[in-house]
């Protein structure tokens, strides 16, 4: 079990764009068994690699009782939206009600390369939605209202993990010719 430490909101890996993933190699691999591990740990129903500091497009889901992953996802949106609660393992703790597509069809690759479509409506829809805003460094807080926003930014600020330091990252003393993950 490869369980790592999940970011937090205010880290700003979370609000930088990740790049797309052209290796689908070991390494790989062993990101989306991470993610998959991590977030049914944490638990959660879904998990994308900037949260695990990761800037590659790749996320996990894990939505009754289906459990995959997507890389390199581009999402396909239904026009009618629902408002329900939504809540994020990077934000612990907290919930608010955010706007999404009901429907949505993401298309992709899955870990060897190989091409990949996943359907889906309700929470499903809404998991590929904010795992795809992440891989966009984009936090579900941001599709709020203001007025709704401004309420969650308080929430955010006044919850006991708010403010923790960011894990140190060290860089390895071997040379990774631009693939390490």
């Amino acid at each position: 079990m490869a369980v790592k430490p999940i970011r937090l909101f205010g880290d700003p890996v979370l609000r930088t764009p990740a790049e797309p993933v052209k290796d689908f190699d070991k390494e790989l691999r062993q990101l989306v068994k991470d993610l998959t591990d991590t977030m049914i740990d944490a638990p959660g129903v879904g998990l994308a690699a900037p949260q695990l500091g990761v800037g590659l497009r790749v996320f996990t889901y894990y939505v009754d009782d289906r459990l995959g992953h997507v890389v390199n996802p581009t999402l396909d949106l239904s026009d009618d939206q629902e408002t329900d609660d939504e809540g994020c393992l990077s934000l612990p703790g907290l919930a608010f009600p955010t706007p999404r597509s009901v429907g949505v069809v993401a298309k992709g690759f899955n870990m060897h390369g190989e091409p990949i479509t996943l359907e889906g409506t309700h929470l499903l829809a809404r998991c590929v939605q904010h795992e795809s805003d992440h891989l966009d460094g984009i936090i579900f807080v941001d599709r709020m209202d203001p007025e709704q926003r401004k309420a969650a930014m308080k929430a955010i600020r006044e919850a006991e993990w708010f403010g923790d330091p960011a894990p140190v990252v060290k860089e390895s003393p071997h040379r990774t010719l631009g693939k390490a993950i």
